[in-house]
């Protein structure tokens, strides 16, 4: 060949491949039928070939116009396949979500919500920022994360949610994922005296409390505030696995998920008191950030996850 392949003469010679018809192939190509004749007279000088046949019906391939014919099918199909490519690569979201993390990774369904994203857009760098759910707010205020996990109520970390309806947006956008219950255990040497206690009896006994920024902390001040009592807390720890290392050594009280208080009844003799408190586990962003693409994107994996 002497001249450089013309795209539109192999769609041409494609076409009419396909139809055995010069006139068919001119229509779905909005061309005239001698542009056609031209461009199959040029590819079959270039390449030397007898590229058809005339038939009573119309044209029909030789056999070194069919292998052709199989060739150029392909060198148009990776045309596609190369547009399509382009064009996913203009739209694909790319950058960095800071998600922050709380609880263990199996109740939050965290490697589901991770695969999720990967899987629509993989272009997306994800970094975990693992804490206490109090922390997730504040740091999505300042800046420090982009989406994260939480328990609790989020109006205690929005300043204009208790303003009256339509006064401001509220400050964060919330996906509410699950209800928690929560009872109080403790050690079984104290089970005489915690079984039939309401909270205000309860609040007596020996506490290990916990940073204002975990749930427990923030469920159990709101709790013993209304019923006007205080709280003993005789210990602090802000690790789970602590505060239940020491609720088993005998030094205290602990609120504690209503699945790990069944175990460890089980498996340690930890005494369940006769109360309990509900919250509920969110997802969570600044509402002024819920449009941005990584965002939204994550929110729509957190939806196909959770439901």
């Amino acid at each position: 060949m002497h001249r450089p392949l013309d795209l539109r003469t192999l769609r041409a010679f494609v076409t009419v491949a396909r139809e055995g018809n010069v006139t068919r192939a001119a229509d779905q190509l909005h061309l005239t039928q001698p542009a056609i004749s031209l461009q199959l007279k040029r590819l079959a000088q270039d390449t030397g070939i007898t590229l058809f046949r005339r038939t009573a019906t119309g044209l029909e391939l030789t056999r070194d116009g069919a292998l052709l014919a199989a060739k150029a099918e392909q060198v148009l199909a990776s045309l596609v396949d190369f547009s399509q490519t382009a064009r996913h690569l203009t739209t694909q979201l790319r950058g960095r979500l800071r998600i922050g993390t709380i609880i263990d990774p199996e109740f939050t369904r965290l490697g589901a919500f991770l695969k999720a994203l990967v899987e629509s857009g993989p272009g997306i760098e994800t970094e975990l920022r693992h804490g206490m759910s109090g922390e997730v707010p504040e740091m999505l205020k300042k800046d420090e994360l982009d989406a994260g996990f939480f328990l609790g109520d989020i109006k205690d970390f929005d300043a204009v949610a208790g303003l009256a309806a339509g006064a401001q947006e509220q400050l964060f956008h919330v996906k509410e994922l699950a209800r928690l219950t929560y009872h109080v255990v403790g050690p079984p040497s104290l089970g005489g005296v915690i079984r039939g206690q309401d909270w205000s009896g309860l609040a007596t006994l020996p506490w290990i409390g916990t940073p204002h920024a975990s749930v427990h902390n923030r469920l159990l001040s709101r709790l013993f505030a209304r019923l006007g009592v205080r709280q003993n807390v005789v210990a602090s720890v802000d690790q789970e696995a602590s505060m239940l290392a020491m609720v088993r050594t005998g030094v205290g009280l602990s609120l504690c998920r209503e699945s790990i208080a069944l175990h460890e009844q089980q498996a340690n003799g930890l005494v369940i008191a006769d109360v309990k408190v509900e919250t509920t586990l969110s997802f969570v962003c600044l509402n002024a950030r819920i449009l941005d693409p990584s965002i939204a994107h994550a929110f729509d994996a957190i939806q196909r996850v959770w439901g």
